[in-house]
Order: C-alpha cells, then structure tokens, then sequence
C-alpha cells in the first residue's frame, strides 16, 4: 500500500471540504479550490480527517492513490497557508517592476516584456532583482514561475537570466584564450 495515500489529511478549523462523488470542494481563508479526482479512487471523510482510499493493489491504482491524497493535501494546505516560488534575476539592467496587471521585466531585449497575472495569482517585485509569485493552487503558481523564468532561462556562462531561489547554475569555462 502506497505510504503517502495511506495518510490521513487533517483538516483544520475554518476549512470546509465538501465531497460531491469524486469532487472535492475546500473553502478557506484564502479562497476556494476544486477538483475532480479519478473515478476509481474513493474520498471519503472520518472525525475531521480526509481519508483516501483505491479499490485493489493494481499498478495504476497505486500510482492513482498516492496523487489524490497529495492532490487533496495540496489544496487544503493552499486555502490556508498559500503558496509561494521566488525567482531571482540576474544581470547588468535586468530588473522586475510590480504593476497593477503583473509585471514589466526589463530582461536584455529591445523590449520590457509584461507579463500579466492569471487568476487568483499575486505577482510582486521584493525588489528589483527578486519576483515572487504567491498563490492558492499549488500547479497554477509553479506554472506562472517557469513561464516567467522561461522568458530569459540562466544561461551557463554569467549565469545571466530569470533562476529559481536556491537554483544552482552549472556554469562552463568558456572560449580558451589565444595564444
């Protein structure tokens, strides 16, 4: 039996779960997430615990189970405590600017690039080098931090571009000198 699926979620005081079938509905401070699971996983709810079950050890309820209880964990962890990715960038003149929409990024291009917040997503420059993108839905706010640090990746001689917090570049030697 899967170690992670086996674990029963708490849910905290001020959250509300609603199991609808296979839909779970969590309300809490910070919002309100939903989801469909997987038809053949069971969610069931037990004094003030999410419990999730699968119906037999096959391979592929395996691999379904201990996704749904992370996926359930996920949520109700983001409508109480949120999510945060900070990326750092690095570079002479590379800067981030918070705007009412997002973001304007001055990235090395001809051009400021701005990047508009989804949905549900906050987006702020700390400062002009440090972004960080803070939100309820665990998937949304990792997809927002790559496509940001998809618009000028590190690359490996300066390390110059959009990095994740803590990411370690690999970095090369470069062009060997003349004689």
């Amino acid at each position: 039996m899967s170690r992670i699926g086996r674990r029963p979620i708490p849910v905290p005081a001020g959250v509300d779960v609603q199991l609808d079938g296979n839909t779970v509905r969590v309300k809490g401070p910070r919002g309100e997430l939903q989801r469909t699971l997987h038809s053949d996983v069971i969610v069931r709810r037990e004094e003030g615990e999410i419990l999730v079950e699968r119906p037999s050890d096959e391979p592929r309820y395996r691999a379904l189970h201990g996704l749904s209880r992370t996926l359930v964990a996920n949520m109700i962890e983001g409508v109480t405590t949120g999510f945060t990715k900070t990326l750092e960038i690095v570079g002479v003149g590379y800067r981030a600017e918070t705007k009412p929409f997002g973001l304007t990024l001055a990235l090395g291009y001809s051009h400021p690039i701005e990047y508009k917040a989804p949905e549900g997503i906050t987006l702020r420059a700390v400062s002009p080098t440090v972004v960080e993108v803070a939100g309820t839905n665990k998937e949304v706010v990792g997809q927002v931090a790559a496509e940001i640090r998809s618009l000028r990746p590190p690359e490996p001689y300066k390390g110059k571009g959009v990095k994740y917090q803590g990411e370690v570049i690999r970095r090369k030697a470069g062009k060997a000198g003349g004689k």
